[in-house]
């Protein structure tokens, strides 16, 4: 149990730290952002918890091909905010189109 509240203070303690430092300097927080800390805590999780590293190759591999899609939102999100629509439509939107280029992705694995 206690490992699981250690998993959930350090991700979120590195959320709030890139959202953070993405307040005052922007390249910053992009820097942080685009480094993949979701792909590599999970690396680590799953490496602590089974010592498996082929979960690892397999789980590595199967997020390469699903950033191409994902994509997508950092060009649709911008594109739809410059065109005044409201922050919350705009996210849901580029959002929405996000999946759908997933789901097209995933067909052709």
């Amino acid at each position: 149990m206690l490992f699981y509240v250690a998993k959930i203070v350090i991700s979120a303690l590195l959320i709030l730290l890139i959202s953070e430092v993405s307040k005052k300097y922007t390249v910053w927080g992009a820097v942080c952002a685009s480094i993949p800390v979701v792909s590599v805590l999970s690396f680590i999780w799953i490496y602590i918890e089974t010592r498996d590293a082929q979960k690892i190759i397999n789980l590595s591999f199967s997020i390469f091909w699903l950033v191409i899609p994902s994509l997508i939102f950092f060009v649709a999100l911008p594109f739809f905010l410059k065109m005044k629509i409201n922050f919350s439509f705009s996210l849901l939107l580029a959002i929405a189109i996000t999946s759908c280029f997933y789901f097209v992705t995933l067909k052709f694995l």
